[in-house]
């Protein structure tokens, strides 16, 4: 008997949630997501349960620092993955734009097909220039043992700020020791990449990215001067803290609502 497909109810609590699902699910059977990705997704959503699947405040002042950040770098990038290409990228475009900052394509279950892909899918959607794809360019990162060794010489090489949504610890760590400032996405404030990077941005990066693209427009015109003071204000250990603490105020909010 052949099911037919369900299209999700409009109305449905969770509707957000798995039109995300969806996309992911479309990214993997076009080639762009990998299963893993899935995997990851999946733990990723659970901490967004933590945290009210809402953007935090520390969240929109992280993006706000992230923002400033980028724009006073002198060589910013932007690191794609198969998920976030799969999710966002028009907004990951337009954020490049606003902040004149290179796409590198980089995967850690990497692969020459799905770097294409990925690279395709961003053209489509208006990017000028994709980094990370072409072989004559590509250099490696020394003592780094995943694939995300293999990067662009023109991009995450030379960066001096990178932007790397969805990151995996180890390579966060090396470019932290390569002197590299370092922002990310990651839902969860107890992982290597979040205790590590530079910038932590513990939110979905579908909503948070959105967030980013607006606050870069705000600050687009602003003088280096004030883009500076909110960079030296910012501390990555305390906006941590906060999104923990969230976390534990939901918890004990949620037992409270069922004794």
């Amino acid at each position: 008997m052949q099911i037919k497909k369900i299209a999700i109810p409009k109305n449905h609590p969770r509707l957000k949630s798995l039109l995300i699902r969806e996309k992911l699910a479309d990214g993997f059977n076009k080639g762009i997501v990998s299963n893993q990705g899935l995997i990851a997704h999946g733990r990723g959503e659970a901490f967004d349960y933590l945290l009210g699947e809402s953007t935090t405040n520390n969240a929109k002042n992280a993006m706000k620092t992230a923002s400033a950040t980028l724009f006073l770098a002198k060589f910013p990038i932007i690191s794609i993955n198969g998920n976030i290409a799969a999710l966002c990228s028009k907004e990951i475009i337009e954020l490049s734009n606003i902040l004149n900052a290179k796409l590198e394509v980089n995967l850690f279950y990497h692969s020459t097909k799905r770097k294409k892909i990925i690279a395709n899918l961003l053209q489509k959607e208006g990017a000028k220039e994709i980094l990370g794809v072409k072989k004559k360019s590509l250099k490696q990162i020394n003592n780094l043992e995943s694939m995300r060794r293999v990067v662009d010489e023109n991009g995450i090489y030379k960066a001096d700020v990178v932007l790397v949504p969805l990151e995996d610890g180890d390579r966060c760590i090396k470019l932290k020791q390569l002197g590299k400032t370092v922002i990310t996405f990651d839902l969860n404030p107890f992982s290597r990449t979040s205790q590590t990077a530079d910038i932590t941005i513990i939110d979905n990066v579908v909503r948070g990215i959105k967030y980013l693209v607006n606050i870069s427009k705000e600050l687009s015109n602003k003088d280096t001067k004030y883009l500076k003071r909110i960079v030296t204000v910012f501390n990555n250990k305390k906006n941590i803290d906060l999104s923990v603490l969230q976390i534990n105020n939901n918890l004990i909010k949620n037992v409270i609502n069922h004794e």
